[in-house]
């Protein structure tokens, strides 16, 4: 790979960015990890083999994608920023035979490619944090599941993600991410290892793919719809949540009542106190009980 740079360099990072007549957007969320270290052990965490099929979200001016490259990967790239994209084409990456890069908010074009050319074994990505959550989310839900997936997010959002039962982080997140994936923190990165540095710490999270999901197929639509309505108000109780949701528009008061009655659950009880036998639970006898009204009469929250 004939492209060197030396991504450790805030002042090689601000004359690159100079050169091309750019600046970094607050917008996007832009902070460089300028530590090798760290982009050295994301990497490691991966796990890549020689010609493995790999994506990266929000490469940036290309630091981990470099280290990606030189394990022999095949490597897709997804960038918003057209800048660093001219900089990934033009300079850094255009003549690499297993780069390709896809221009445009990840948010459609992940999703696009998934479709269109089916799930990598691996993904990875710095994600800026005004979209980290809801990507990570839409992948959760998505039938994609690729074998291995390493994020860096704002640790807020790694401990929710890793939340146990009976935590006060455990959330609809824990459940999402924990529903097909085994997911540990695997480091922090301090504010001071990115340029410019962040106003908080980040953790680097491991997705691994269970060999079994926790949730039977049949109980999926179920189990996302409750994910999404359960939590929605957490100082509320479970029997009120539910009645306001879209749980409550499809099958009504009774069988609200119903479906906590035969799942064993004190209605009183608040959403975060709910364990993983509950929730499959409630999953499993909600998808046995007929909609007695149409889910787009809820009212919205």
């Amino acid at each position: 790979m004939s492209w060197t740079f030396p991504y450790d360099s805030p002042n090689a990072i601000t004359a690159l960015l100079e050169e091309e007549g750019l600046a970094m957007s607050k917008k996007f969320g832009q902070n460089f990890l300028i530590s090798n270290s760290s982009r050295s052990r994301i990497v490691d965490l991966l796990d890549v083999q020689g010609g493995s099929k790999v994506w990266e979200v929000g490469p940036g001016i290309g630091a981990i994608t470099a280290l990606l490259l030189e394990r022999g990967v095949r490597l897709t790239a997804f960038e918003l920023d057209h800048g660093f994209c001219r900089i990934l084409r033009t300079r850094a990456f255009g003549d690499e035979p297993h780069f390709t890069l896809i221009e445009g908010d990840a948010l459609k074009t992940l999703f696009t490619a998934l479709r269109e050319t089916g799930t990598p074994e691996r993904l990875c990505g710095n994600l800026p944090y005004n979209i980290g959550s809801i990507l990570v989310a839409r992948l959760l839900e998505g039938e994609s599941r690729p074998n291995r997936m390493v994020f860096t997010v704002q640790k807020e959002v790694a401990e929710r993600i890793c939340a146990g039962e009976g935590s006060k982080n455990w959330s609809s997140f824990s459940l999402l991410a924990q529903a097909d994936y085994d997911v540990g923190i695997g480091f922090d990165i301090s504010p001071g290892s990115f340029y410019p540095p962040p106003k908080v710490t980040s953790s680097v999270v491991v997705f691994q793919l269970r060999s079994v999901s926790r949730i039977p197929q049949a109980d999926r639509h179920a189990f996302y719809l409750l994910v999404r309505e359960l939590f929605g108000q957490r100082r509320k109780t479970l029997r009120n949540n539910l009645l306001q949701s879209k749980v409550g528009a499809r099958i009504g008061k009774e069988g609200v009542d119903g479906l906590l009655l035969q799942s064993g659950i004190e209605h009183s009880r608040r959403p975060e106190t709910l364990l993983w036998a509950e929730i499959l639970s409630l999953s499993a006898h909600l998808s046995s009980i007929p909609a007695t009204r149409s889910e787009g009469t809820s009212q919205g929250r």
